[in-house]
């Protein structure tokens, strides 16, 4: 055989025909748990569709300055300048509740 001449191609081994069947089951696998990965980021999102509607307004005490809103299902709050919480009913917008935050 000469130095110029090119092998014939044939059959790979049976250790690496073993090999190239090991690797491409673990690219198979890995691009499987990736999609896996990126679908539950998808489904487990909170999207645009479940928020809740914000009130058109709020009537505050005379004289407090709002610095922080929450809101929960069926309540929202307002955190005033003066150290307190402002509780009030989603539905009418009535004040429910007042808590004064202590130092």
């Amino acid at each position: 055989m000469d130095m110029d001449e090119t092998p014939e191609p044939g059959e790979l081994p049976p250790n690496l025909k073993l090999l190239k069947t090991l690797v491409t089951l673990l690219m198979v696998t890995m691009i499987g748990g990736f999609l896996v990965i990126v679908a539950l980021f998808v489904i487990r999102m909170p999207g645009g569709g479940g928020t809740l509607p914000l009130p058109d307004t709020i009537s505050l005490p005379e004289g407090t300055q709002a610095t922080a809103f929450t809101r929960g299902p069926n309540w929202f709050a307002v955190v005033t300048g003066d150290d307190r919480i402002l509780i009030y009913d989603a539905a009418t917008g009535d004040l429910r509740q007042t808590v004064q935050i202590t130092r």
